[in-house]
This record gives structure tokens, sequence and C-alpha cells, in this order.
């Protein structure tokens, strides 16, 4: 009882600057629809080059137009962004975010569920649309995460959401992906404790329950249509994937459980299969690529998983793999936080991977290896208008975002922060707003 009225009251003193800020906003900015033109850009299109003073053109939420000679209409709102550049929204491919809003309050965290297997609970009917990290991110220029349950053998249905939306169905990006997590033959501290036939004897039951379930699944999927077979929720998730019709997301970090689950993927015959995780993955580089597996990684600003390794294995992993011919995406793995994905990919383009690969891997590599590469991570022509407007590379830490589109609406570039920060800089203590502020003085 006492720890519950603990959890209760770290609730509410969580929600109370989002009470004052409500009561001291003059009014809420709204999110605007319609048709913009957006002009004398640079426009980073990612997959067709960068398009110096170019124009944007966007109605009804996609792009229609984009170029040096677009003709603007005479009822499009004309943005002139003034030589700054435009990029397409940034893709985290690994996160929690909509998910868990406070990290220390149970009752706040809805990504985990109890059981080792539970493939067919939807992390998208988890989602909290009035997260307050969600405003945090998108201005940071994320307008797309990859939202994952974590947790047990086969943990759930993640699902990729656009940061803007009343609704989780608003939300939705459009595609879904079942996780597993690889049985791993490093595990926790613990884990290392107990002696090598130990950790084997564990690591070859958690192997045992995975394929007695994608037995399961396979049989299920070669009756599913008898009028004997009963409902199996469990097994049922997983049909689509026997059939190539829903892609699994396998963890895997360490070095021998890469090729482990390569094997596992090759033995069971699937089709649509992604590796993340893959911390180890610049030492069997070579062999992912011949796999022809892609590869979601990261966080990227990590530790090296081996003390024997060098300080920057994490930050090099990335840049080894793409130069080993992998299509990488990068994620952070944060709810809070899923605002520094820019800098996950910084330190992956310092070192090795390059700048535009970089790019790559959190917008159109992101895309494609999540399913959404029709609609999302580029800017071309009949894609979604999500995008936004930088003062310079948004892999720099001094550089601004001006402007942000989600699915064609302008989103205002407000979020609990901006309102702490723009509070807090102007403080006036005094009760009566008519008079100034007091200066403190020491003596």
């Amino acid at each position: 009882m006492k720890t519950l009225r603990i959890n209760i009251i770290a609730c509410l003193l969580a929600l109370v600057p989002m009470f004052i800020m409500a009561q001291e906003d003059d009014q809420v900015l709204k999110a605007r629809g319609g048709k913009f033109a957006l002009t004398n850009a640079k426009i980073y299109t990612v997959t067709n080059g960068v398009i110096e003073n170019g124009t944007l053109l966007i109605n009804n939420g996609v792009i229609e137009a984009v170029g040096t000679n677009v003709r603007i209409p005479a009822d499009a709102e004309v943005i002139d962004v003034n030589g700054k550049e435009i990029y397409p929204g940034m893709i985290d491919s690994g996160t929690t975010l909509g998910l868990a809003e406070i990290s220390s309050i149970a009752e706040a965290n809805d990504f985990r569920e109890f059981g080792a297997l539970t493939p067919q609970m939807q992390a998208l009917t988890a989602v909290n649309p009035n997260s307050v990290a969600i405003p945090v991110t998108r201005v940071s220029g994320v307008t797309t995460v990859w939202t994952m349950p974590r947790g047990g053998i086969l943990p759930g249905t993640a699902a990729s959401i656009n940061l803007f939306g009343y609704t989780p169905d608003q939300m939705d990006a459009g595609s879904k992906g079942i996780v597993m997590n690889f049985p791993s033959t490093a595990g926790g501290r613990r884990f290392r404790r107990l002696s090598a036939e130990e950790r084997k004897k564990r690591q070859e039951k958690a192997l045992k329950t995975v394929n007695d379930a994608w037995d399961k699944a396979e049989l299920y999927a070669s009756i599913e249509n008898s009028d004997d077979v009963r409902s199996y929720p469990e097994i049922e998730a997983l049909v689509p994937v026997v059939k190539g019709e829903l892609t699994l997301f396998i963890e895997a970090n360490a070095a021998k459980d890469i090729l482990s689950a390569i094997e596992w993927v090759e033995k069971r015959g699937y089709k649509k299969v992604v590796l993340t995780g893959v911390s180890e993955g610049w030492r069997v580089a070579d062999e992912i690529a011949k796999s022809g597996l892609s590869v979601i990684t990261g966080p990227v600003q990590a530790v090296p998983t081996r003390q024997s390794d060098a300080y920057d294995a994490a930050y090099a992993n990335p840049g080894v793999m793409a130069e080993a011919g992998i299509k990488v995406a990068i994620r952070t793995m944060e709810a809070e936080n899923v605002r520094n994905l820019p800098y996950h990919a910084g330190f992956a383009a310092a070192y090795g991977m390059g700048r535009e690969e970089a790019l790559k891997a959190i917008t159109i590599n992101a895309a494609e290896i999540l399913g959404v590469g029709d609609q999302l991570g580029s800017i071309e022509v009949g894609k979604k208008a999500n995008f936004f407007v930088a003062t310079g590379d948004p892999f720099e830490t001094s550089t601004k975002i001006t402007d942000l589109f989600i699915d064609g609406y302008k989103v205002p570039m407000t979020s609990r922060q901006i309102r702490l920060y723009d509070e807090f800089l102007n403080r006036n203590p005094s009760t009566d707003k008519t008079k100034p502020a007091v200066s403190i003085k020491k003596k």
C-alpha cells in the first residue's frame, strides 16, 4: 500500500508542470493542414541528390512537386525559408516512445507483458499519443519511430508510428513486425557467473522454446482453414511470418549469437527477416552480408561490448557493416531521449560511415527496412510530407530546426521543454504580472 501511494504521488507530481503550463498558455498552438510551398531551400532529397535554391510543394498531406522550376498555385501558402536546408523526417528504428513515460514508475510503462511468448500483443494499441516525450522528439526532426515491446522471447508486435495524431490509429505509419529475442550465449552479469555447462543448458532450453513455437506456427499455417482448428492467439500471430507476409525482427548482439541467428533463419527458410541490435556486427560483417539480411543497429553512443575492444567499437560498428554491403538503419533504443537520434547517426558518420550513408541510415534505409519506403524516408513526389527545415547539418548540435511537417501538417515547434525554457528565460517572481521582475543582487 505504501508503494502504491508513493507511485500515485510521483505520477501526480510529474503532471503538475503540465497543468501549470496549460493554465498559463494564452492559446494552444495547433497544427495546420493545407497547401504549402517552401521556396529558396537547399533540399536534401536523399535518393535524388541535393537541389539548390529549390521549391517543395505539398498538398493533401503528400509531396506534389519538388525542384527548381516548380509552379506555385495561387492558393498555396508560400514559406520562404531563406536558404535553409530541408531534410526528410528522421526515422528511429528502435524505441519505446509512446509506450514509456516515467521509467521509475511501473504504471507509466506499457512495453512489457507477462510471459515469454506474447507475439500477439500489439504495441500500436498501447501507444499514448499524449506522451510528453513525443513533442520533445519531433521538434528535433524525428518524425517517425519504430516503437516496440521488450522482454521475453517473443514479446510482441512492433509498429511504425508518425509523431503526430490524437489516436494511435491516426499515428500509424503503416507497418508492423514480430519482435524476437534470440536466445543469447552472453546474457547479463548473473548469467555470466554460471558455469559454461549451465549457460549452455539454459541457452539450449530457450532455443527449444523458440523452435517449438515456430514449429507450431508452421503447422498452424498448413491447417488453419480446417474447421477443427481452435483459436491459438500466440501462434496465430506468427503465421504471417511463416507465410512471408510479415517481417520478423530478430534481436542478436554477440557475434556468436548473430551467426546462430543467421543459421536459424536459413534453416527455417523465412523470407522477411531483419537483424536488430547487432552490437558486434563489425566482427562478423562479411557473414551478415552473405546472408543478405538487413540490419538495425544501435545505440551508437554506447560503450564497447567487451573490455578488450577499442573505445570506438560501437561508434564504428554501423560504418563497418555498411562498407561490407549491408543495408543499415540506426536506432536509439530510448523513450525520452529519442531526440538524440541525429547525434547517434553523427557519431557513426564521424567514425567511418560517412555523412551520406549515416543520413540514409535514419531516413530511406530505415523506411525500407521497416516496410514504409514507398511512403517515407526521402523527399520524392507522391510520398508523405514528413520533413523538417533546419539552419544547417542536423548532425551538428548547433543546428536549429525551424519548421516541421508531418503528414502534410505544419506542426508547431513547441514542447514541454521549450515552454519551460521560455518560462525560465524571463522569470518574474512577482505574483502581479504588471510589476517588474525583482532584481536580486549579491552584497
